[in-house]
């Protein structure tokens, strides 16, 4: 499934839970259930790969866990640090926040919360707080723009296709460098 379509199910999945009472496994539950954190509407969404405008794909390098040499743009075959995983912080609508997940278990960091053109991504993070919070937001298509948690939009510099000087998270508007064509079940 797309993650359009899994992205755009959360309002009628979260509708539907609460008016039938299904638990996140899917099963109904007997019992009343107990007010529960607002984590995984979406569940998490595995296999999800990103890929840039000029059609080269993210990478975690070493599957995540680093602070410097963290991203690379220039993978033109999917691979297992090129999969990453997204788990719905649980902030709640209208907006899901995602924490993304590497191979290794590890979440990006938008250093700062965003805004940086230098030491912009980290992927050493352990759990989700909030400069690991990113908005994928639909542009249609299966293209998506990742917002941080300040508003600033992360970039794939030059379009994709790099090692170094990969992301930066400093825009303020979506221009073609912004857009990402996410799909996920790899």
């Amino acid at each position: 499934m797309s993650i359009k379509s899994r992205l755009g199910r959360v309002g009628i999945i979260a509708a539907a839970t609460a008016a039938i009472g299904v638990g996140m496994a899917g099963v109904a539950s007997a019992a009343p259930a107990a007010p529960a954190a607002p984590a995984a509407i979406n569940g998490p969404v595995q296999g999800c790969v990103f890929q840039t405008v000029n059609g080269h794909y993210l990478t975690a390098v070493g599957a995540g866990g680093r602070t410097t040499d963290v991203i690379h743009s220039d993978a033109t075959r999917i691979g297992s640090w090129e999969k990453f995983t997204l788990i719905d912080s649980g902030t709640g609508t209208p907006v899901i926040q995602y924490g993304i997940q590497t191979a290794n278990g590890h979440y990006l960091t938008a250093v700062g919360g965003g805004g940086r053109t230098t030491d912009v991504i980290h992927s050493d993070a352990t759990q989700i707080q909030g400069w690991e919070l990113l908005t994928l937001n639909s542009l249609g298509g299966g293209v998506y723009d990742i917002q941080t948690v300040d508003g600033h939009y992360l970039t794939a510099v030059g379009g994709g296709g790099r090692t170094t000087d990969v992301i930066h998270s400093d825009a303020t508007r979506v221009g073609s460098w912004e857009k990402f064509t996410v799909s996920c079940g790899h």
